[in-house]
């Protein structure tokens, strides 16, 4: 794009939007077997990834579940509080800003 009445030539960036991860974290009380069907059935991971997540999770204390826009990450974290609290479980999430 250029100024025609100045001959400067501009050039509009898009930005690119912050990425976040929707961190898991570990507890006492939440079953390894729940952590897999959330990680499968919001994170849309598939049997093997899900399973490995979790034992992330339950080793390291902490696990990335999946990395969204804002939006999405918060959207996720919610059904992820929601569903755990129907079942009555602890589990609990964090987001992170990403650097990828």
């Amino acid at each position: 794009m250029s100024d025609v009445a100045t001959g400067i030539r501009t050039q509009n960036k898009l930005k690119l939007p912050s990425m976040f991860k929707v961190v898991l974290i570990n507890d006492d009380y939440t079953p390894m077997d729940f952590v897999v069907e959330v990680l499968k059935q919001i994170f849309d991971k598939q049997q093997d990834e899900a399973e490995t997540i979790m034992l992330h999770v339950h080793t390291q204390g902490r696990g990335v579940a999946g990395i969204y826009t804002f939006e999405i990450a918060k959207q996720k974290q919610d059904e992820t509080h929601k569903i755990a609290k129907l079942y009555k479980y602890p589990l609990k999430t964090r987001l992170e800003e990403s650097l990828i």
